[in-house]
């Protein structure tokens, strides 16, 4: 098999990172997207270092314009895309009574509308790559509500909703689609939530990027349509 050609928005930290690490000790060629480009440039380097190719390409989720031009530069440097995977995501908690307009804006930009952005002008690269998988990496509050998390489970629950009408709209081009529903994951956004979380007995995003190239390497569509981490 010719290496993967990627493409990993949220790729400068946590879950986004291990992917793009993961995909790169399989010899891929990875482009990594965010907004904050020094992160990015880091990630680059370690991808250089597994034994991929790499690329930073800086892309607001917000700006429909910058997403066209982050995944313009990517496409430059990857020819074709295999894979995209949909990992940029914001989370804050605030009850139904507490929400404020800005905060249930952003998070339904990001987490949703700002995926449909990239998806849209990565479809024609998508077309010709080998066997192309788009992966969106959702969350178990794309299945369940949890308390004060009324437009992270919202914006998460549109995110499934998308992947399963992507699935329908792509088949006759051969693009797959998978939704992954990671648990609780040990990445740096429990800095930011109050409480007392047992951290220890959390996943770790190296399982969800496992779980990200077992998807693209399964010859069953149906078993990788929805899977949990």
């Amino acid at each position: 098999m010719s290496p993967i050609r990627a493409l990993v928005t949220g790729g400068g930290r946590g879950i986004g990172r291990a992917i793009a690490l993961r995909l790169a000790r399989e010899g891929a060629t990875v482009v990594v997207a965010a907004r904050t480009s020094s992160e990015l440039d880091e990630v680059v380097e370690e991808i250089e270092r597994a034994g991929g190719k790499g690329l930073a390409a800086q892309l607001d989720l917000l700006d429909e314009g910058s997403v066209g031009a982050g995944v313009w530069r990517a496409i430059e440097f990857t020819g074709k895309l295999d894979l995209l995977v949909n990992c940029a995501g914001a989370f804050s908690i605030q009850p139904i009574r507490e929400i404020e307009y800005p905060v249930w804006a952003y998070q339904l930009g990001v987490n949703l509308t700002g995926h449909l952005y990239v998806i849209r002008e990565s479809l024609d690269a998508l077309e010709e790559g080998t066997r192309p998988l788009i992966v969106n990496i959702a969350s178990q509050a794309a299945k369940r509500g949890f308390p004060g998390n009324i437009a992270y489970c919202a914006s998460k629950y549109g995110l499934r909703g998308l992947g399963d009408a992507l699935r329908e709209d792509l088949r006759e081009q051969k693009i797959r689609v998978s939704t992954i529903y990671p648990g609780q994951i040990d990445t740096a956004i429990w800095d930011r939530i109050p409480g007392d979380w047992d951290r220890a007995s959390m996943g770790k995003p190296e399982d969800v990027a496992e779980a990200v190239l077992a998807a693209y390497l399964s010859e069953d569509d149906a078993a990788t349509a929805d899977i949990d981490v």
